[in-house]
């Protein structure tokens, strides 16, 4: 069966191919005006026209650079019938994302918004965003959390790279988020949790995969969450911990409680939901964990079987 906006030959506008692949449109141009990798058909008024077998070759791409190749080694690779021996390691594997994290390092230690955002634009134009978010943003972020003590800035430098980030993909959330048609999620830090990059991480590949969000950041209280879905039903309540610090009472109370006054899915994410999950599960939560597509992958089942 055709996908509802393929025209009359099954071909897709760029926008659908985004929404299908995860593979934002400038990526897209991207691939195919600097390496060839796509040749889409064009309207006589030059609009981009993807048939299903470029929308193969975009999913195959992903996946070659999931493996670690950059993008100037993908084009051999295409042909399905090509594999990546197993047991060995493309040999730039890591070097792309090192070389882009230096030069993010080196612009928020000068404290260089220009230049961290066309290094941060650069990786974009040529990479997925879930895959820039997973090997750049994330160990960033990391490491500036653990190197703070010992740099006479590095509060200064944590801070300025996390108001960055978060306009950044609250930006693209926004801009997603409004053209979204699938179930809608809502999105929260469990209390006490403060480090809401995680969840706009998620909010991001979630919206990127189709899904539509209500994202209400950081240390939200569960019991405002009831009286949220009155006012704006969702399909499932989405629940972040990264920290360690986990309140008093919220396994055996406050997330009992709130599964009770709902209806919805409740799920935990984040790093801190694997360590905790027979608490949670006891619950009646579900644990989906820390990588964001496995956690999407488990929501598009669930909320199926709902």
């Amino acid at each position: 069966m055709e996908h509802p906006d393929s025209d009359a030959d099954g071909l897709y506008p760029i926008r659908t191919v985004s929404s299908l692949t995860g593979v934002n449109a400038v990526t897209l141009r991207a691939w195919e005006r600097r390496h060839g990798l796509i040749r889409p058909r064009r309207t006589p008024k030059g609009h981009r026209l993807y048939s299903r077998g470029d929308i193969e070759r975009i999913q195959r791409t992903v996946e070659l650079l999931e493996r670690g190749l950059a993008i100037s080694q993908v084009a051999p690779l295409l042909d399905p019938a090509q594999t990546l021996p197993s047991g060995r390691e493309p040999p730039s594997q890591g070097n792309i994302w090192a070389r882009y994290r230096q030069r993010m390092l080196a612009a928020i230690e000068d404290f260089d918004e220009a230049a961290l955002d066309a290094a941060y634009h650069d990786a974009l134009s040529l990479y997925p965003a879930e895959l820039v978010n997973t090997r750049l943003a994330k160990p960033l972020l990391i490491q500036l959390g653990e190197r703070w003590q010992v740099r006479p800035a590095g509060i200064a430098e944590e801070h300025f790279f996390s108001v960055y980030l978060r306009n950044k993909l609250g930006a693209r959330i926004q801009h997603l988020n409004s053209r979204g048609r699938g179930p809608r999620l809502l999105l929260a830090c469990l209390p006490g949790e403060y480090h809401e990059i995680g969840l706009l991480l998620f909010a991001l590949a979630a919206v990127s995969h189709g899904y539509q969000v209500l994202v209400l950041g950081a240390n939200l209280p569960l019991e405002q969450i009831p009286p949220v879905l009155a006012r704006q039903p969702c399909d499932a309540v989405v629940l972040s911990s990264s920290s360690r610090l986990v309140r008093k009472g919220m396994y055996s109370a406050e997330l009992p409680a709130l599964l009770g006054a709902i209806g919805n899915p409740v799920l935990v994410g984040g790093s801190q939901s694997e360590l905790a999950r027979r608490e949670i599960e006891a619950t009646g939560a579900i644990v989906v964990g820390e990588d964001h597509q496995n956690a999407l992958m488990n929501i598009d089942t669930i909320l199926a079987g709902a």
